[in-house]
């Protein structure tokens, strides 16, 4: 069920929970950005669009949005591209070359007089704010790109940070750190694989960096919005992750007997 709150004073989340069998419960988030030019950061899941679409209409008129920020293109981040690009002409999409390439290979492309390229580092100045792109260092397709908004300070930072949970609060800040930081290692052995190929020092530079932005804020696709202070929390987590165990699924023998087991139970 898709569900929205603010996370601060103009910012507001849009949010589902995937339940993973096995693994933890996932926040989905897709946030909006209030101002003189609207911002929506991703559009929610292909399957869950209709209620997307709801829960978007209960915070702003999309008609106002002048923006969306697509920070990757899974199919927990488009679901709702196609109709809001269809019903309003004049929104754009901040996105890279690459983006525009994927999409043209969906039932959703991109026209290029709607799209605004921006590649990690560079920055882009709306009426009342300017946003910089950032590379996450933990990322799932090539193409992912979160920023940093200059006027609130806050940090968006794609998946980069999720967490799989017993349970997903509204606030980060109201987890226990255990907790907190053995999610967000699962999560990055899942969902960031290569990660434990990297080499140790270029990984340990990337996450130096992320160290150095200082937001008030931070805001991942797959963890509730959390203080800014957690940031140097959520890095040591990321740290850990390339000498983690590696998350290896349930192959079809496993399969056939999850089968069996819910055939035999009873009614």
């Amino acid at each position: 069920m898709t569900s929205c709150f603010t996370a601060t004073p103009g910012v507001d989340v849009i949010t589902t929970n995937a339940d993973i069998p096995g693994l933890g419960s996932l926040a989905i988030n897709a946030f909006v950005l209030h101002g003189a030019e609207p911002i929506l950061v991703d559009t929610g899941t292909v399957a869950g669009s209709s209620d997307f679409l709801t829960s978007l209409e209960s915070v702003i008129n999309p008609a106002d949005l002048r923006w969306i920020w697509l920070t990757h293109t899974d199919f927990d981040h488009i679901g709702s591209m196609a109709a809001l690009l269809d019903a309003h002409p004049h929104l754009r999409v901040i996105t890279s070359f690459l983006g525009v390439g994927i999409m043209g290979l969906s039932s959703t492309p991109l026209a290029m007089d709607r799209v605004y390229l921006v590649n990690p580092g560079q920055s882009v100045t709306l009426a009342d704010r300017t946003l910089t792109a950032v590379r996450p260092p933990v990322y799932d397709n090539p193409i992912t790109s979160g920023f940093l908004d200059h006027q609130t300070g806050i940090l968006f930072s794609s998946d980069c940070f999720g967490a799989l949970l017993p349970e997903v609060p509204q606030d980060a800040g109201d987890l226990d750190i255990d907790t907190l930081q053995s999610g967000q290692v699962r999560w990055a052995t899942v969902d960031s694989a290569w990660v434990h190929n990297v080499d140790r020092d270029v990984f340990g530079a990337a996450l130096d960096e992320l160290r150095a932005i200082e937001p008030t804020m931070v805001c991942s696709s797959h963890l509730p919005p959390a203080p800014g202070a957690m940031l140097k929390l959520f890095v040591d987590s990321l740290a850990q992750v390339p000498g983690a165990d590696r998350f290896i699924g349930p192959d079809q023998a496993a399969l056939e007997m999850m089968l069996a087991g819910m055939v035999g139970s009873p009614a």
